[in-house]
């Protein structure tokens, strides 16, 4: 029988798994977090639910709720033990989004002062109506 839970060609399930090494910063349950195999900075952190998804729009809200319960923590534990100056907690969905790896996952990365890593360069709305348009449509889809 298949389980629907993991996936044998996914990299996070076989970290899950322990069919890979990993740095293992915190596990319970029915989650875990651990250190980037390649880090934005020093300290950088992926928290993971154990039971395969491919991102954050499949999961449950109560896995949810539990999920983000977790990554505060790590959150807290990763800005005290890099000594940052700020904490990015970031997710990408779909791979236009820059999604790699296609099990959830949220980034936490510890920022510092002058580390070079530059997010949201900005691209204004041309005109007022275009905003209005866009806030109109987001309303109707929300459920």
């Amino acid at each position: 029988m298949e389980n629907k839970d993991f996936d044998e060609n996914c990299i996070f399930c076989k970290i899950v798994k322990k069919q890979l090494p990993s740095n293992i910063v915190y596990e319970d349950e029915n989650f875990l977090a651990f250190l980037d195999i390649n880090p934005v900075n020093k300290g950088h952190t992926l928290v993971i639910p154990k039971k395969h998804k491919k991102h954050l729009l499949e999961e449950n809200d109560e896995t949810l709720q539990e999920y983000l319960k977790v990554v505060k923590k790590v959150a807290i534990a990763v800005k005290k033990a890099t000594n940052a100056g700020g904490i990015n907690v970031m997710n990408n969905i779909e791979k236009t989004a820059g999604q790699v790896i296609f099990h959830t996952h949220i980034h936490i990365i510890p920022r510092f002062e002058n580390d070079g890593l530059k997010l949201w360069p900005g691209k204004p709305y041309e005109k007022e109506e275009e905003k209005k348009e866009l806030e109109t449509k987001i309303k109707e889809n929300i459920k």
